[in-house]
């Protein structure tokens, strides 16, 4: 079969042995073998037939991914595949900061909601960053609040729980997967992180960091992009003060170097080749890391099994730097959140898409870059904006953009210069 004019690989076997059936019938013809003479002639063939369908099956296994993306979350092991090439041309992700789902959050996407005949609409407060998430090959939020199953008992801070339609969202914006362990992931109990993540299967959201049962934890989560299977690995500084549900450690995966390490080591062996760590921690509303952050990154950053670390909770933008060889992003700040300077830190309503460009080094995935895109939650319509872009729009309103550029300068100075910003779409 053709498409596009091109010989699909799973035509390769089949015309190869047509070629070889060829060969062999005029070679009978022409000399005529005598029955020992067609024994070995045979053994030949049956011979050769195995080598071209070794050869073909490696050519199919090196051929491009489909061109769409699956996802199956009945798996133990959740995948996605993008269209764009085989894996020795590497991958983009990108990921971005804390989901927070606040009463006026929750209330402006009920009047959206009107608008479309639904309960509660996110879409318009994602649908700028939706041109870039959907952009990457692998992307991932943090979701930081439960999700309810049926949409009732819906609540704000300080327990969380949110509409089901913000995990419907998430996908349409683009992104693949949510990290769920969070200092909130236990705020409706064990039937909160139950309900969480039966509502991201439905939506089609690969998630990482808490489980329903410990085979699904021991399972973990690893991503197809481009043909390279991807480790999502998540953990959480701690609860709120509270605890764990008794007997039941693996709801949420709780941040202990030895515990990440082992479980980076059990993900290569299940076939990953590129694990990155997602971790909630450090001091809420400073931008400077604290020394438990530079520490913890030093030591799993140094092993080979951790290629890449990316930080949620603090709320604010933090640094973004190379260890060694390897990346940390200490804080990606708040994707969503109704968080201003009026209760929190000046620069609560900033963000950051990092965008991390993948390659191979010797057939070794390595990150090749590094680079951002700088958001800010415009309020009241929580409408999370890429900053650049909206500067470089002529149809701002001048009144808008003295708090556009105050965020671009805030992150800037966060981020630091060793990582540019994207310019603007």
């Amino acid at each position: 079969m053709r498409e596009g004019g091109a010989v699909m690989t799973r035509d390769i076997p089949f015309l190869l042995q047509r070629w070889a059936a060829w060969v062999a019938a005029r070679w009978r013809r022409r000399w005529r073998l005598t029955p020992r003479g067609r024994v070995v002639f045979g053994s030949l063939g049956v011979l050769l037939l195995l080598f071209i369908s070794l050869l073909a099956g490696s050519v199919a296994r090196d051929a491009p991914p489909a061109k769409g993306l699956s996802h199956s979350s009945s798996r133990p092991v959740q995948r996605s595949e993008r269209a764009g090439g085989v894996a020795s041309r590497g991958f983009t992700l990108i990921a971005s900061g804390d989901v927070l789902t606040h009463g006026p959050v929750l209330r402006q996407a009920q009047a959206y909601g009107r608008r479309v005949g639904q309960p509660y609409d996110f879409r318009p407060m994602f649908a700028d960053l939706r041109p870039l998430v959907t952009g990457a090959d692998l992307a991932v939020c943090h979701l930081e609040v439960p999700l309810s199953r049926t949409g009732q008992d819906i609540s704000s801070w300080p327990a969380f729980n949110a509409p089901p339609q913000l995990a419907a969202a998430l996908r349409w914006a683009g992104y693949d997967a949510c990290s769920t362990a969070s200092n909130h992931a236990m705020d409706r109990g064990p039937g909160g992180v139950a309900a969480t993540l039966d509502v991201m299967d439905g939506a089609g959201l690969a998630h990482a960091g808490t489980a329903r049962s410990p085979a699904e934890a021991a399972a973990g989560t690893i991503l197809e992009a481009r043909g390279l299977r991807v480790a999502l690995l998540s953990y959480a500084y701690g609860l709120n003060g509270g605890s764990v549900t008794a007997g039941r450690p693996w709801l949420v995966n709780l941040i202990d170097p030895a515990r990440i390490l082992a479980d980076a080591r059990a993900a290569r062996r299940a076939g990953a080749r590129f694990v990155v760590v997602l971790l909630h921690w450090g001091e809420e509303n400073q931008a400077a890391p604290s020394s438990s952050q530079r520490d913890l990154a030093r030591r799993l950053l140094a092993t080979p099994e951790v290629d890449l670390i990316l930080g949620h909770h603090v709320h604010v933008v933090q640094p973004i730097e190379r260890v060694g060889a390897k990346w940390v992003a200490y804080g990606m700040g708040n994707s969503l959140s109704n968080q201003t300077p009026a209760c929190c830190a000046p620069g609560s309503q900033d963000g950051v898409l990092v965008q991390v460009t993948i390659g191979r080094d010797r057939g070794t995935p390595r990150v090749r870059a590094v680079r951002y895109v700088p958001t800010w939650v415009e309020h009241p319509s929580f409408r999370v904006r890429p900053v650049l872009a909206a500067l470089a729009d002529p149809s701002l309103p001048a009144a808008a953009r003295p708090a556009l550029e105050a965020s671009r300068d805030r992150t800037s100075r966060a981020v630091g210069p060793a990582v540019p910003p994207l310019p603007p779409a």
